[in-house]
């Protein structure tokens, strides 16, 4: 490295000229993310979009089915006792399945030990909802199963 005002040779390291005392202005370079870092901020984007848009049909289900016992017709009682409590409960699951997705979601993105393993897990189990659990269950899996996520444990310790 050389002096920009008189062109002397200046050692590694040093922040002043020893031939005409300048201070040197060393531009400070950020280190880029690590493609895991990249790859887990985008998963966990992804997860808590898609969990979020989960919530609509799970709260849709839930209005219906504490609504729907008016539109039932009267003769029969059983159905109108159980439809409405199995849609709530349909809801209800859903909604508890998005709120899991977001919290994934958000521990990847903080990098917290436990989000791999429950990324995983959820990742298998989107696996079946065709097209777009399948596309996020498959990225998922790609992420956090590749040999750059196996150092998630090192990410995870580091973040804290």
């Amino acid at each position: 490295m050389f002096c920009n005002q008189c062109g002397t040779e200046i050692a590694a390291g040093s922040n002043l000229c020893p031939n005409c005392a300048r201070t040197l202005n060393l531009i400070a370079t950020t280190p880029m993310p690590s493609r895991l870092e990249r790859h887990l901020r985008t998963l966990g984007i992804l997860w808590m979009i898609g969990s979020a848009l989960l919530l609509i049909p799970a709260v849709v289900l839930m209005m219906v089915g504490s609504l729907v016992h008016f539109s039932i017709p009267g003769t029969e009682q059983a159905a109108r006792i159980v439809a409405p409590f199995v849609l709530f409960v349909i809801g209800a699951i859903f909604a508890l399945v998005s709120s899991c997705g977001i919290f994934v979601g958000w521990g990847l993105m903080k990098h917290h030990y436990w989000a791999r393993i429950a990324g995983i897990v959820l990742g298998v189990m989107v696996l079946f909802h065709f097209p777009l659990g399948t596309a996020l269950g498959v990225y998922t899996l790609w992420v956090l199963l590749s040999d750059d996520g196996t150092q998630y444990q090192q990410l995870a310790i580091q973040s804290t």
